[in-house]
This record gives structure tokens, C-alpha cells and sequence, in this order.
């Protein structure tokens, strides 16, 4: 496993741990807004997990891909990616 993929494993792990901290907290009526903040930690562990994962796919999926002088489908599912991600 590369580095990028324990990375975003180290980071999906973490989020874990807080979605479940964040459902003990609702369970046991905590103020609104230290959940509020406590997702917003997760959510930004997760935006982190999913570019290690795509810097990874961009290194080596797409580039072989490219290489071998193909890669149109690897570049049109980057962009899909980007797309659900909020691009335009």
C-alpha cells in the first residue's frame, strides 16, 4: 500500500472515531453547535481521505493510462469526480 492510501485510511479511520463521538453527542442532547463543529471535523478528514486517494489515482492509473495512449475514460472520470466535488 502506498503512502497515499495509508494516509487516507489514517484519515478515514479518524473520522470514524468523530461521526461516532458526534452520535453519542445527539444521543446525549450536547450543545448544537459542538456538534456542528465536531462534523464539520469529519467532513473536512473526508475531503482530505477522497484527494489522497484521487492524487493517487492521478499517479498512477490515469498517468499509465495516458502513457500507453489511451486515458480519455481516466480523464472523463476525473472530471465526474470534480463535478460531484462542486465543480462546475
Amino acid at each position: 500500500m502506498n503512502q497515499e492510501k495509508k494516509d487516507a485510511l489514517k484519515a478515514l479511520k479518524i473520522s470514524k472515531g468523530q461521526i461516532e463521538a458526534v452520535m453519542k453527542m445527539i444521543e446525549d442532547g450536547r450543545y448544537c453547535v459542538d456538534i456542528s463543529n465536531q462534523i464539520i471535523a469529519a467532513q473536512s478528514l473526508l475531503k482530505k481521505a477522497n484527494m489522497l486517494i484521487l492524487r493517487q489515482h492521478l499517479s498512477h492509473c490515469v498517468a499509465d493510462a495516458l502513457k500507453e495512449g489511451g486515458g480519455e475514460e481516466k480523464l472523463d472520470e476525473i472530471m465526474d469526480i470534480i463535478i460531484k466535488m462542486g465543480g462546475k
